[in-house]
């Protein structure tokens, strides 16, 4: 008899033993998706070297870089509206935080399409996104000046828009630069050697401001420090960071 009982406790346990280990394949699927298309208003269509990029980020924190959540590169093969899909990990988006997606059309690593307004999203939900690119201007090379000119501040990355209070850029050939934040009075060091340029040494005045402000003006005074390549064109100035992605965009004041 107990020889019996013993026999049925043995063999009762197996089932359990087969379901443990099953357990881990479902966690290996918790996996989700951020999908949608990426259109622009005109009417041309990429060259074969064109490549979008498609990125999930958390934007949360506005004097601070945004920290990619998940990415995508496409190699176009038709016409708009490119379709995308970012795979991420569900466990690290947190309700407290500000998501978005960001987009961008490269030609041979030179900038052709950026999505330029914030474009805001909740990864977890499943609503198809469609995200508008706007054209970069190409610059109509060395003789489009950046000299001589009052820039209003039209878009700080990380921040985007900065209606008010107005900030403003300038630079002179002999290497002077500066302008009003949106707080403080700030000037710096320029180098432009044709379509380079470095901003260094900025420094400002000391008035303090709402939190806010002074997170917008740090994340202006952040990106002329990285700041790489120009274009002016149109009336439009859009400074680079070393990789290419455009960081500033300025309108000349009237």
């Amino acid at each position: 008899m107990l020889d019996r009982i013993a026999e049925f406790f043995v063999f009762g346990f197996v089932p359990l033993v087969v379901g443990v280990l099953a357990v881990p394949e479902l966690s290996a699927a918790a996996e989700k998706a951020v999908r949608g298309e990426v259109i622009y208003r005109e009417r041309i269509a990429l060259p074969p070297s064109a490549v979008l990029s498609v990125q999930l980020a958390d934007v949360s924190l506005a004097d601070a870089p945004a920290k990619i959540i998940g990415e995508q590169n496409i190699k176009p093969t038709g016409q708009v509206p490119i379709s995308f899909e970012i795979k991420f990990d569900p466990s690290v988006i947190q309700p407290q935080m500000t998501y978005a997606l960001q987009a961008r059309i490269t030609v041979d690593d030179r900038l052709m399409f950026i999505s330029d307004m914030r474009h805001q999203v909740d990864p977890l939900t499943d609503v198809p996104q469609t995200i508008m690119l706007k054209m970069v201007t190409p610059s109509t090379g060395p003789t489009a000046s950046v000299f001589g000119q009052l820039w209003l501040v039209d878009y700080v990355d990380g921040i985007g828009a900065i209606a008010a209070p107005q900030a403003t850029f300038r630079v002179s050939e002999a290497g002077k630069a500066g302008g009003s934040g949106p707080c403080n009075t700030y000037f710096a060091t320029a180098k432009v050697d044709g379509q380079a340029i470095t901003i260094s040494e900025i420094g400002s005045t000391y008035k303090a401001c709402a939190p806010e402000v002074m997170a917008e003006e740090k994340a202006l005074f952040d990106a002329l420090a990285k700041a790489a390549s120009y274009s002016v064109d149109a009336g439009k100035l859009a400074i680079a960071d070393k990789d290419g992605r455009e960081i500033l965009r300025f309108s000349a004041a009237s």
